[in-house]
This record gives structure tokens, C-alpha cells and sequence, in this order.
């Protein structure tokens, strides 16, 4: 009787141990998870970081201290803090070509929509030249005497209303970036409602000096691509520009690079066709290295810039590497640029050079 007694005894014990065990385990997880950092995948979206709460959603790869925990944590249904990129370029200060206009201060934590924000009073401007509405801006539709309808997120007879991301809200009857606010209300200086579709030719090839190719720090070929100068701000970018009305983007990317790069609105009526001829051929084979949301200084709460780039590479440097560049159009000046990190450019378009230098195993 008493070894009976003393095994039932001792399965309880042994049971009692495991609990425990468990329980302190389980303790330990979540006060590691609560004070360690955890990443998580997340698209990028702008050039600067901000600590925003989320929940992990289904698709979310967690991945504390090595290890993908989100097995783990989704049944937990854990909220953590996480480093996600928003847009920057398109808050605070003065808005571009204008004198007195200035943005409604939005501080990191209260960009989101999804964040209350009482105080928020954003200037409401667009510029005259939208006002005039030129062959590329939309109609004041929140001041019209008559209702005027526009096909949102969708392909409005010849005008592409569609975003790259998920789909915009429509609030007081317009769009509403997606990607949270910028200080201003109406379109500035953008044209359409909603998304204003560009497009970024990058043309690169291999620095060359004596026939060699010059190597960076890292070991590696230097990469060069076209860059210009822009007119507006003076910074240097990619020579791109927004995509017309019915017009395909791949025309686009050739159109912008003739006018910017190789001032084509300057050449005959001869020389201009023999350049297209040319270009027609080299811009067959492309690359995309980003189709998305821009972090413009343009961009508002209702109105912004999404554009798809492009990487057109001169492997052996007897194409448009050889091409005399004239600035032209938008264009102040025009010249090669090697790709590296310290590069400065215009919204994000460094990061879509540190994409292109990976894709060719380039410097960086």
C-alpha cells in the first residue's frame, strides 16, 4: 500500500515539476520578447525610420535573436514595437515653388491614419498652374457646381487611377495617401488626384579608365549612370518624368531620357528620329528595380507620386555609353555619376542605386 502511495506521489511531483517548468519557460520567452528588439520583414517606403506599434498579421516573418519565432507568436497574438520606413522628404517645412506655403508639422507617431490626430489642420493648397487645368491635371472635383465623376482605383477611360500598393480610401470625396499624412490637403503641384504615374530610366555602365575597370573599396567594378541635375531643386536624380495620359510607361522611359539627357526637343526633325531609332533598340531589354510609392517633396495628403525605374545597363560600353549628353527640358546639367553610398539624390532615388549595384554585383 505505501509503495502505491508513494508512486501516485511521486507522479504528481513529477507533473507539478513540469508545470512549473513551463510556466518559468514560458516567463522567460516573454520578458526576452518584451526587452530584445525582434525584426520582421517590411516593405520600404521612404528614406527615414520611425517606431510605430503593430500587431503581427499572418504573413509576418518574425525573427528573434536568429530564429523565426512567428510560429510562436502569432498564436500569442503579441504587439511589439518594430523600425518601419516612412515618407519624410514629403513633411514638414516649406512646399517646393512657393514663398509662404507651409505644412501642418506631422510628428513620426501620427503620420498614420490608422493614429488620431485632433489637432491636425493641413494648409489646403494647389498651385495655380493645376488650377488652369492643363492637358495633365484633373478638374477641381471638391469645387465643382457639378458632380463629376472619376473612376478611383481603376483605369479611367485613358487615365491609369491605380495604385502600385493596396487600394486608396476615398474621404470627402477624394483619395487619400495610403501612405499616411503629409501636412498639406489638396495637389500641390501634381496634376491628378490620387496616384501621378512616373517613370525612371537608369542607364548605367562599368567606370572605365584605360580600359580597365576601376574597382571600389569593396573589391568591385565601379558602376556610372546618367544622372541630371534638376532644374527646381538643383538636386541631382534620374532623368525621369511623369507618364501621359494613354501613354505606355516603356514610352515613357525613352521619352524622358531623350528630352532631359540628350535635349531632344532641341534636335531636327532628322537627328531626332535617327536617336529614337537608336534607343528603341536599347531600350528593349530592361530591368525593374522598383514599382511604388516615391517619397516626393510634391506629394500631399490627396494627391502623390508612384513611378516604376528601370535599369538599362551598356555592358560593353559601345551603346549609350558613347552618346554626347546635353542637358535639355527639366535638365540644368547632365553627366555620368558613379554609384557609391555616399551618393546624394532626389527622394529615394538612392536606394534604387543600391538596388542596381546589387543586381550587377557592382560597388557600393
Amino acid at each position: 500500500m505505501q509503495e502505491v502511495t508513494d508512486v501516485i506521489t511521486s507522479n504528481k511531483t513529477s507533473q507539478l515539476s513540469i508545470l512549473v517548468f513551463l510556466l518559468l519557460t514560458g516567463s522567460i520567452i516573454l520578458l526576452f520578447i518584451s526587452y530584445t528588439p525582434i525584426s520582421r520583414t517590411f516593405p520600404s517606403v521612404g528614406t527615414s525610420s520611425a517606431e510605430q506599434l503593430y500587431q503581427i498579421p499572418p504573413s509576418t516573418v518574425a525573427v528573434y535573436m536568429g530564429i523565426n519565432t512567428s510560429k510562436l507568436l502569432k498564436p500569442l497574438r503579441i504587439s511589439y514595437k518594430i523600425s518601419i520606413k516612412m515618407h519624410t522628404n514629403c513633411r514638414g517645412g516649406l512646399y517646393p515653388r512657393t514663398k509662404d506655403i507651409y505644412r501642418f508639422d506631422v510628428p513620426d507617431d501620427k503620420v498614420s491614419w490608422d493614429v488620431e490626430y485632433k489637432e491636425y489642420q493641413p494648409v489646403d493648397y494647389t498651385a495655380e498652374s493645376v488650377l488652369q487645368q492643363p492637358p495633365w491635371a484633373d478638374p477641381d472635383i471638391r469645387k465643382s457646381s457639378e458632380p463629376i465623376k472619376i473612376k478611383w482605383n481603376s483605369l479611367d477611360n485613358n487615365i491609369d487611377r491605380q495604385t502600385f500598393g493596396k487600394k486608396y480610401d476615398i474621404y470627402n470625396h477624394v483619395p487619400r495617401n495610403p501612405h499616411g499624412r503629409t501636412g498639406i490637403i489638396g495637389r500641390g503641384l501634381l496634376g491628378r488626384w490620387g496616384p501621378n504615374h512616373a517613370a525612371d530610366p537608369i542607364i548605367t555602365r562599368w567606370k572605365v579608365v584605360d580600359g580597365h575597370k576601376v574597382k571600389g573599396q569593396d573589391g568591385k567594378p565601379v558602376l556610372q549612370f546618367i544622372a541630371i541635375q534638376r532644374r527646381d531643386t538643383g538636386d541631382w536624380a534620374i532623368p525621369g518624368g511623369m507618364v501621359d495620359a494613354g501613354e505606355l510607361v516603356t514610352t515613357t522611359l525613352q521619352r524622358e531620357f531623350s528630352e532631359e539627357a540628350l535635349n531632344a526637343l532641341n534636335l531636327t526633325p532628322e537627328k531626332r528620329d535617327k536617336l529614337r531609332k537608336c534607343l528603341k533598340v536599347f531600350f528593349k531589354n530592361g530591368k525593374e528595380v522598383y514599382k511604388g510609392y516615391v517619397d516626393d517633396i510634391r506629394n500631399t495628403d490627396n494627391s502623390w507620386i508612384e513611378t516604376v525605374a528601370m535599369n538599362f545597363h551598356d555592358d560593353n560600353g559601345t551603346s549609350v555609353a558613347n552618346l554626347a549628353l546635353t542637358a535639355g527640358d527639366d535638365a540644368v546639367s547632365v553627366k555620368w555619376l558613379d554609384i557609391a553610398q555616399s551618393l546624394k539624390l532626389y527622394a529615394n532615388h538612392k536606394e534604387f542605386m543600391k538596388k542596381v549595384a546589387n543586381d550587377l554585383n557592382g560597388s557600393w
